[in-house]
């Protein structure tokens, strides 16, 4: 499988970005590794409101990035087949983040392709068949095709004011920092045709969608970036860019899906710095159902090396990462995250510290991304996962109907548990991946079970539905078709 299509991105100069941005990393971040996850548990930060849907239930939400950046024109999405979703679902994923390119939309000023949109359709009909939502991703790779193989904004809407632009085969995250690419994103942002295209380019999406009842929301734009000025860091330009350029960009959008959409969540991203624990400088977007959407890389990872927790890598992307959605009282989904190289020695304890940490803060994540291969690739070309990526295939409650009090799932058990205060008559759900062993399923206090068991290899969808009654509400899940001791069945 070609190289390109296997990684997500690489990164611009590692030793130099990790130079430049280590400074920022706090010394209390840096001083002593996290302690080994033996668990991972409920939200617990407070300043962030949980994704809810529109009975009230609080959401978490997990799933993969689904993106074909290979095939376009006639071929576009060919490598999203119904077996895609079927296999994400089987696994207990209910999230797909699906990347769509403007420049197969609209590959003329005006003129779009409705045999796109009956393709990204078909993918959503797929979809809604098999229980997963969808948000729609506005994807971009430098751009877009005017500058080499990548994908995302039009040729023609791309102006470079004749600056160069010199690829970087091997480091191409590198490109987004060539003068002529930094110039197309300025124009992008400036130029008041190109404003309009964009805004259109939703309308179409969205009001093509909006009544679509496998989508979730709609992803503004993929990894924005910008022009830096003269003499200034990337933590500095990140944080000016984001101020000045993307979140106008993101009113404006927002606007535009409204005409046509009300209902659906807009998902909005930082610059790709936040990666490195750089507090982003996004100022409020004036919409009612914004979702924070940032992406958790790491450089040092992204060129292949190993976790180390030592570094404080990711509790400096914690810490900076919630202030934001506490200000701004917004929730949180991770839209990509996950290592080149899953098979290093320490990516078990990566595995074990990311899920612990986002569990925290985000009301759910899709991982980078669902294909069937090497690289980022979930599974391998038979299907099996690759290694460490069963550890996202946990326990969740997929929605809560009451006041959750907390959850965790034990991977050295296998054993998940959930409390909370139900509203009478509402209904709980929650997702088991398929273990050998099945899962058997007791509840505790003013709570019942549709189902006390799982069979062996397959996906449980739980409903437990508040009775009346005082006290908390308590579900456990245990690995194994019956009352018994605690099997171990973690990840393999």
């Amino acid at each position: 499988m070609p190289q390109r299509r296997l990684r997500k991105a690489a990164p611009l100069a590692v030793a130099a970005v990790l130079a430049l941005l280590a400074p920022g990393v706090p010394a209390a971040a840096r001083a002593a590794p996290p302690a080994p996850a033996t668990a991972t548990a409920a939200r617990t930060d407070p300043g962030i409101p949980p994704l809810t849907d529109d009975r009230g239930r609080a959401l978490t939400v997990r799933g993969w990035n689904l993106a074909d950046k290979e095939h376009r024109g006639d071929q576009a999405l060919a490598d999203i087949t119904e077996r895609s979703l079927r296999d994400m679902a089987g696994r207990g994923f209910d999230l797909a983040r699906l990347a769509v390119f403007w420049d197969d939309l609209e590959p003329r000023p005006g003129q779009y392709s409705e045999r796109y949109l009956r393709k990204v359709e078909r993918v959503l009909d797929w979809a809604h068949k098999y229980h997963v939502r969808v948000v729609l991703d506005a994807h971009q790779d430098v751009y877009g095709p005017a500058f080499g193989s990548h994908r995302g904004i039009p040729a023609w809407a791309t102006r470079t004011d004749g600056l160069p632009y010199r690829p970087h085969p091997d480091d191409w995250f590198a490109e987004y920092f060539e003068p002529a690419v930094q110039a197309a994103f300025e124009h992008l942002y400036q130029d008041a045709d190109l404003r309009r295209a964009q805004a259109r380019m939703w309308q179409v999406l969205a009001g093509r969608f909006a009544d679509h009842p496998a989508v979730f929301g709609y992803d503004l734009i993929n990894e924005p970036m910008g022009r830096m000025l003269p003499g200034e860091s990337i933590p500095d330009a990140a944080r000016r860019i984001e101020a000045t350029r993307i979140t106008p960009m993101y009113n404006r959008l927002a606007e535009a899906v409204r005409r046509v959409d009300r209902r659906h969540r807009l998902f909005v991203e930082p610059t790709p710095a936040a990666g490195e624990g750089v507090p982003t400088g996004l100022g409020r977007i004036h919409d009612p159902k914004v979702v924070y959407a940032p992406h958790f890389y790491n450089a040092a990872m992204e060129a292949g090396r190993d976790y180390d927790p030592a570094a404080g890598w990711l509790r400096a992307y914690e810490a900076a990462v919630v202030h934001y959605p506490r200000a701004m009282r917004i929730p949180v989904v991770i839209g990509e995250w996950g290592p080149l190289d899953s098979s290093l020695p320490h990516m078990g304890r990566f595995y074990e510290d990311a899920l612990a940490s986002m569990s925290r803060y985000a009301s759910g994540w899709a991982s980078w991304q669902w294909c069937y291969g090497g690289g980022y690739c979930a599974v391998d070309a038979g299907g099996r996962y690759r290694p460490n990526k069963a550890r996202t295939a946990e326990p969740y409650a997929s929605a809560v109907a009451g006041a959750a009090r907390d959850a965790s799932y034990d991977p050295a058990t296998g054993v998940y548990r959930l409390r909370y205060a139900p509203t009478r008559g509402g209904t709980t759900e929650v997702t088991l991946p398929p273990t050998p062993h099945g899962w058997h399923i007791t509840t505790e206090g003013p709570a019942r079970a549709d189902t006390t068991v799982v069979r062996a290899g397959e996906r449980g969808s739980v409903r437990v539905v508040g009775v009346p009654g005082r006290g908390d509400a308590r579900v456990t899940a245990r690995p194994g078709p019956g009352p018994g001791p605690e099997l171990g069945s973690g990840p393999g």
